[in-house]
């Protein structure tokens, strides 16, 4: 396998494409000889280079060049699943076998089956979500140690280091099923992160920057990031304990998409339909302040969760799912929209771009003016262990951040725990920064929630 891939690739990168719509055609029409009704077919191909370094020696340089095909089946009201790495006639010809025996033995549901012919994206347009860098193993390699070089030399309380690491993917994914629809695309993901550990006496502490883009050239500077790297863990050294008290609490951007992951969780078909959700029958009802809405937004250009369809192949649109702080819609997939009765939103395979909008009171401004409307109270850096409910809503979670006295920074803190209900969290925001964070599916600022049970451990 070759190691680099250039810009001229992108013809041999489309032809790949074009040969694996042919086998998945193929794999198609075998599933149909073999007595199914309908089938659909899936197929990810990625290839690319890892590199990681520490303390100036290279720990591990890694090439991938990994895909798999996965085919489902319909006989009947029953389904049936299989998967494979190998794209040969005989490879294929066993999974499809393999599909149609485990349908025979699955129950009938009358709910499965594939998306409905008019929903699908039979020519989904072109999110310019491909852009290959030509990058050798050496120029890896001196990225990584220039990032983690500048982190180093930083302060001399940054004693030790976790690593950087250069990640530099492309890949394409193709889709088909009995409908006549078959459709691929091909995307590159790249990424740089640096992790760095902070000496003061016998206080140690770690942290981390990273970024991630489409583009090669649209991430952040090494140099940059191994800075941030190490002002972040620099910043957590001397950390205290809190006493326990019920305070203000502000989510910094980076992780306050968690509370909206919480949020995507409940009121996903497959918790309703379950009825294992706190939002439950919710749809028109308010769930956020009034200043807070929603907008999903998948077919932004070059942005990292952009998809003209969904795992199921159906289109996507633009969608409003917080207006005015209601709830507008719920995040359906085909089966679980039967199971309750509606469509499906496109959604099977998670959100699109959801990007946060607030009018009026809501509007907290950079960074330093959600720290002065936050005034006393929790900076929450940093979230760890799993403890959310979302049939409940109970949440609590150990945290680590800093200590805001009048509107400043006054101390770091760690080994805490925070706690509320997700309902009181969602209608208790008050504000939402303008420091949105971009790299991710969820695009947010700094979020201030007016109340949170803070535990000192």
């Amino acid at each position: 396998m070759r190691n680099n891939l250039t810009m001229s690739d992108s013809d041999s990168i489309q032809m790949q494409i074009e040969h694996v719509k042919k086998r998945v055609n193929d794999a198609m029409s075998m599933a149909k000889s073999l007595g199914a009704d309908g089938a659909e077919v899936a197929m990810s191909r990625q290839q690319g280079l890892s590199v990681s370094t520490r303390l100036g020696e290279v720990e591990n340089v890694e090439f991938t060049n990994d895909g798999g095909l996965g085919i489902t089946v319909y006989k009947a009201g029953r389904k049936g699943s299989a998967s494979t790495a190998d794209l040969s006639e005989q490879a294929l010809k066993q999974a499809i076998e393999a599909a149609v025996n485990i349908a025979k033995y699955t129950s009938v549901d009358e709910c499965s089956g594939m998306a409905d012919k008019e929903l699908l994206a039979m020519d989904p347009q072109d999110l310019d979500l491909y852009h290959p860098h030509k990058l050798t193993t050496e120029q890896a390699i001196s990225l990584a140690k220039e990032c983690e070089d500048t982190a180093l030399a930083y302060d001399k309380r940054i004693t030790n280091s976790d690593g950087a690491t250069l990640a530099s993917f492309e890949g394409f994914k193709v889709y088909g099923n009995s409908h006549g629809q078959i459709v691929g695309y091909p995307s590159t993901r790249h990424s740089l992160s640096c992790v760095m550990i902070a000496n003061e006496g016998d206080d140690m502490q770690r942290d981390y920057a990273y970024t991630v883009s489409r583009e090669f050239n649209a991430m952040e500077s090494a140099a940059k990031i191994g800075q941030q790297a190490s002002i972040e863990a620099l910043s957590r050294l001397g950390a205290r304990k809190l006493a326990t008290a019920k305070v203000p609490v502000m989510f910094r951007a980076d992780i306050a998409n968690t509370l909206f992951g919480h949020f995507i969780a409940a009121i996903s078909g497959g918790n309703l339909y379950r009825k294992s959700s706190f939002l439950m029958d919710s749809i028109g009802k308010q769930v956020f302040p009034e200043f807070l809405s929603i907008s999903e937004r998948p077919h932004l250009k070059k942005a990292l969760a952009s998809g003209a369809f969904d795992a199921e192949g159906v289109a996507t649109v633009d969608r409003e799912i917080i207006t005015d702080g209601n709830l507008a819609t719920y995040l359906l997939t085909s089966y679980s929209a039967r199971k309750m009765g509606l469509t499906t939103t496109g959604h099977a395979g998670g959100i699109h771009n959801w990007n946060l909008g607030m009018q009026g009171e809501g509007k907290g401004g950079d960074f330093d003016a959600m720290l002065k409307t936050l005034g006393t109270g929790l900076l929450v850096t940093e979230l760890m262990g799993q403890g959310v409910n979302v049939v409940t809503g109970d949440y609590s979670r150990g945290a680590a951040g800093f200590w805001v006295e009048n509107g400043e920074i006054a101390y770091p803190v760690d080994e805490i725990t925070i706690a509320g209900k997700l309902q009181d969290m969602f209608s208790g925001i008050v504000a939402i920064g303008n420091d949105t964070d971009m790299r991710g599916s969820i695009r947010t600022g700094s979020i201030i929630i007016n109340e949170m049970q803070v535990a000192g451990s």
